[in-house]
């Protein structure tokens, strides 16, 4: 089993910052992408950013340029720096990460969700 600890939500004003932090912990568990999406009330959950084990990049057309995601692979750990945010950035942020256990099939997790709020 796998889990998923994150931090780093909150609230704050529009074009503020904040940054999130994911760590994941799992004795055996072989970690390929790792990422956040996100969840706004009465919308479907949506990619904000991935981050593959070779360290490239994959956002959410409308979101590059203002978020940034990191990753520690020792540490076992990704981030996400928003910057300039705005009152529709406010959503319930989720890490996921997939991967697998030795002779397992690939698998994914996912975080408790923490709630980014943005006010105008």
């Amino acid at each position: 089993q796998v889990r998923l600890v994150e931090s780093g939500g909150g609230l704050v004003q529009a074009g503020g910052s904040l940054r999130l932090s994911c760590v994941a912990s799992g004795s055996g568990f072989s970690i390929s992408t790792m990422g956040w999406y996100r969840q706004a009330p009465g919308k479907q959950r949506e990619l904000v950013a991935t981050i593959y084990s070779g360290g490239s990049t994959d956002y959410a057309s409308s979101l590059k340029g203002r978020f940034t995601i990191s990753r520690a692979n020792a540490k076992n750990t990704v981030e996400m720096q928003m910057n300039s945010l705005k009152p529709e950035d406010t959503a319930v942020y989720y890490c996921n990460v997939r991967g697998s256990f030795p002779l397992q099939s690939f698998r994914e997790y996912w975080g408790q969700g923490t709630q980014v709020t943005v006010s105008s």
